[in-house]
């Protein structure tokens, strides 16, 4: 049988538990939200085919658990990863501060020159927010990443963060 694609593109989502990282690619894979939130448990994934410039491009996009206790199963997953998408909810200011330590995650587990892209999400709840967008943005820029703000409930910025990577 004939592959249906011309790259296969592996994408890691990354980040506390809770972030939404479910959430976004769900949105991504089957343009869907569900709100009831049920904790992954070790790593799952979802497969996209897009086209980009003439060419099919099959992404795999893994999601991972975001609990402490998960670690050792989800970092296996990191070395054959072509980008690493670091997520935090910008209503809970301890899942960005902890963005620093998936950093140090990835420079421990990951392929070196694996590319990196940071999400803000939950971008629709405004009112709750904790984590401003210049802080967020401050944090990418250091780091020589892209950024971007995302919401999966209602579907913002989620495509175009998919066009945006690797």
């Amino acid at each position: 049988m004939a592959k249906k694609y011309d790259f296969l593109f592996k994408l890691l989502l990354i980040g506390d538990s809770g972030v939404g990282k479910t959430c976004l690619i769900i949105r991504f894979a089957e343009d869907n939200f569900n709100s009831t939130y049920i904790s992954t448990i070790g790593i799952d994934f979802k497969v996209k085919t897009i086209d980009v410039e003439g060419k099919k491009v099959k992404l795999q996009v893994w999601d991972t658990a975001g609990q402490e206790r998960f670690k050792t199963i989800t970092t296996a997953y990191y070395r054959g990863a072509m980008g690493i998408i670091l997520v935090y909810d910008i209503t809970d200011e301890k899942s960005y501060e902890n963005i620093q330590n998936w950093m140090k995650s990835i420079k421990e587990n990951a392929s070196a020159g694996v590319s990196r892209m940071l999400l803000a999400n939950k971008c629709d709840i405004e009112a709750k927010r904790k984590v401003s967008k210049e802080t967020g943005e401050k944090l990418a820029k250091d780091h020589g990443i892209r950024f971007f703000e995302t919401s999966a409930k209602a579907s913002i910025n989620v495509d175009e963060v998919t066009c945006a990577t690797p």
